[in-house]
């Protein structure tokens, strides 16, 4: 689904509010055709993290790059144009349109042309293309049937659904995820993580920001340990688990902050 083969980087990066370092010289690799986690306590810095990648907030130090493009200073907008799409921690979808409207949404966001033509009156060149990418996100995670039901009418494990189908529609290189997780049922949770394992399979690279532990140690390649603004481990699943800075921080259920520890 995905077009291009950049890898997404972080050098250096730190995100400060006042004398608080949210993140705290991080070094990230989000490699195509992986899946990448990043998990922690409460506080760790996860999402402020995540919010510099995706754009939302800009690091005070350090580089961030897709490729070798420079995206440090790019906003979010920007971003996905070069093929960055993002889902949100707090459900983010349009109550009163349909689901394949929803992401239509997120198709057009990528190429820009489908939008304009239509609010202009003007042919769509594009139009069959982005019916495809939608048609493609709509399978991809498992809501054809509902693609005419307002968005509105559905369950919040539904509506994750929907916002990842919604940047899926965008054919992304990278898919950064907060939480995408939350809401979902079991069975939801299996789709989910089979799907997330397809599209690294298919070249996509894939973060994921989570506190499912059963997931993220289910789908993921890598695995970050975040814990006051640090990494404080990293590696494949396995070694992360028996890593004692990792179980210290965060995988201890003794310890002071468990996996149900906001972001």
């Amino acid at each position: 689904m995905s077009e291009a083969q950049d890898m997404l980087t972080a050098r250096g990066l730190v995100r400060h509010f006042g004398g608080l370092r949210a993140v705290d010289v991080v070094d990230l690799d989000v490699p195509p055709g992986r899946v990448t986690a990043v998990i922690g306590p409460n506080g760790a810095g996860k999402s402020t993290l995540f919010h510099c990648l995706a754009g939302a907030q800009r690091p005070d130090e350090g580089r961030i790059r897709l490729g070798a493009r420079d995206i440090t200073r790019m906003a979010d907008h920007r971003r996905a144009r070069l093929g960055i799409a993002r889902t949100f921690q707090v459900g983010s979808v349009f109550a009163s349109l349909t689901v394949a409207d929803n992401l239509r949404v997120g198709a057009e966001n990528r190429g820009g042309a489908s939008a304009t033509a239509r609010l202009l009156g003007l042919p769509d060149p594009a139009r069959g293309r982005t019916r495809r990418a939608v048609d493609e996100a709509l399978d991809a995670v498992g809501l054809t049937d509902l693609a005419d039901v307002p968005a509105g009418r559905l369950p919040t494990g539904t509506l994750r659904l929907v916002e990842l189908g919604r940047a899926l529609a965008a054919r992304p290189s990278v898919l950064l995820l907060d939480e995408p997780a939350s809401g979902l049922d079991d069975a939801e949770t299996v789709r989910l993580r089979v799907l997330l394992r397809r599209l690294a399979d298919e070249g996509l690279a894939v973060l994921l920001v989570e506190h499912d532990m059963e997931l993220v140690f289910g789908v993921a390649d890598t695995v970050h340990v975040m814990a006051a603004g640090k990494v404080v481990a990293s590696g494949p699943p396995a070694a992360v688990r028996d890593d004692p800075a990792a179980r210290s921080a965060y995988l201890d259920p003794v310890g002071a902050a468990g996996p149900e520890g906001g972001a």
